[in-house]
């Protein structure tokens, strides 16, 4: 049974920084992309960054650029995603996903059904 599960969240002041990991069990991820996800309060699910089985493509929402890195070890079976510069309106659920795919397409790569495998979440939120 595969297991995805995200850490790292919390409680953090504006320009603040927070490390999530996302460790996954049951399945090597190898040969799959890996990506974060985040879901405000009354809003629906967005995609913050994503990046093929290589670590060498990597796509982020225009509004964390610059600010968020997305890693993975392939080895340890983990995904990070680095967040720096935190502002209020990163305040969200952050969601760890696992894609049915290997590569990572510019203008497919935030569409929920390309994921096969998906955490419960970890509440990030950030005081003005």
């Amino acid at each position: 049974q595969v297991q995805v599960k995200e850490s790292g969240g919390g409680l953090v002041q504006s320009g603040g920084s927070l490390r999530l990991s996302c460790t996954v069990s049951g399945m090597n991820i190898d040969n799959h992309r890996m990506a974060w996800f985040r879901q405000a309060a009354g809003k629906g699910r967005e995609g913050v960054a994503c990046l093929n089985w290589k670590g060498t493509d990597i796509y982020y929402h225009e509004s964390v650029l610059g600010r968020f890195a997305i890693t993975r070890d392939n080895y340890k079976n983990v995904a990070y995603l680095q967040m720096s510069n935190l502002k209020h309106e990163d305040t969200a659920v952050y969601l760890c996903a696992v894609s049915r795919y290997a590569s990572s397409y510019e203008d497919s790569w935030t569409l929920l059904d390309e994921y096969s495998h998906w955490g419960q979440g970890t509440q990030v939120t950030v005081s003005p």
